[in-house]
């Protein structure tokens, strides 16, 4: 896969930033765009006025603890975040996210990443370049099954245009 590049804006938050504050539970059964509105509330209230799209969430250790509840991602990228830059990811967060097509990525620098910088990511060339500081980075590549799943924009969407294909 060529030319999957985001770029955005960062919003910056530390460690252990849980999915109770990514997504608020008292939202869980609002419309995708409604519950957007209160991504990250838990932590930054005005989060969903000042993300745009294509905006990069960049934060520290073991981002999307606590439970597995989908919506965590979901409000995310509903919201517009073109995808989230961690130190590392609850796993069950990573899981939902690609599933849903919202880039993750580890990488161990993030400290070297300030608020309101702004990133341009390459998911298939596994690089990300801090276009504010002038500084590039690596994350390890992602393989060519979960390239094509975000490219499709999760894995419903890759389905149903493989079951289209097949058909």
């Amino acid at each position: 896969m060529t030319g999957y590049v985001i770029r955005g804006r960062v919003h910056k938050y530390g460690d252990n930033i849980n999915t109770d504050i990514i997504s608020p539970a008292q939202y869980m059964e609002l419309s995708y765009a409604d519950m957007a509105a209160h991504a990250m509330e838990g932590i930054d209230p005005d989060f969903s006025r000042k993300v745009r799209p294509g905006d990069i969430v960049v934060a520290g250790k073991n981002f999307g603890s606590g439970s597995s509840r989908e919506t965590a991602p979901i409000a995310l990228k509903y919201a517009g975040v073109g995808a989230v830059v961690a130190k590392f990811f609850a796993r069950i967060f990573y899981r939902n996210a690609l599933n849903i097509g919202l880039p993750v990525l580890e990488l161990p620098e993030v400290g070297e990443i300030n608020d309101g910088d702004e990133l341009e990511i390459d998911l298939a060339r596994g690089t990300i370049r801090n276009l504010t500081r002038n500084k590039d980075y690596r994350f390890t590549a992602l393989p060519d099954h979960i390239l094509e799943l975000l490219q499709a924009g999760g894995l419903v969407p890759l389905l149903e245009q493989k079951m289209q294909t097949k058909y």
